[in-house]
């Protein structure tokens, strides 16, 4: 459910960076930041020791240690591998884009929140980590849609 709410706001992401920003949200309309793509690991290194370093993430979560980003074999996914590595597959382009990041680095942040280790995958703890972050990192339009997505998904 989680990845049904993410694919489709990537689908609008992928709209806001070919020109197409706005989107249509129950009458309301939103304009859509352009989402910051990666070239490679060492840049999405420099974008996820930034992003635990922003004040809103160090305040939420003041003992969140760093984390680091591999390599991941493989196109198909990314992934996160407690205690703190982000693994990303390269030669998958789709995976080098902020709205992945976020959902990984949401996985960080879960495993260290008092109690978010027994959080299941994809639970309360880990929502609420990854719309705070895509709200401070990308945009609070584009939390607000993932949010109507996950209700929508059954998610939240």
């Amino acid at each position: 459910r989680v990845y049904s709410a993410e694919q489709q706001v990537g689908r609008l992401l992928d709209r806001a960076a070919t020109g197409a920003a706005t989107v249509d949200f129950f009458g309301s309309t939103l304009t859509l930041p352009v989402e910051r793509r990666f070239a490679d690991l060492a840049s999405v290194q420099r974008w996820v020791d930034a992003v635990l370093a922003l004040d809103e993430v160090r305040t939420r979560w003041p003992q969140v240690p760093a984390c680091g980003v591999r390599d991941r074999r493989g196109a198909s996914r990314a992934h996160y591998e407690p205690p703190a590595t982000i693994a990303v597959p390269p030669a998958g382009r789709w995976a080098m884009r902020e709205l992945v990041l976020c959902h990984e680095l949401a996985h960080h942040l879960t495993v260290h929140t008092p109690g978010g280790a027994a959080d299941p995958g994809h639970g309360g703890v880990f929502v609420d980590a990854y719309l705070l972050l895509t709200g401070i990192v990308i945009g609070a339009e584009v939390s607000l849609l993932l949010r109507a997505g996950l209700h929508q998904a059954g998610a939240v």
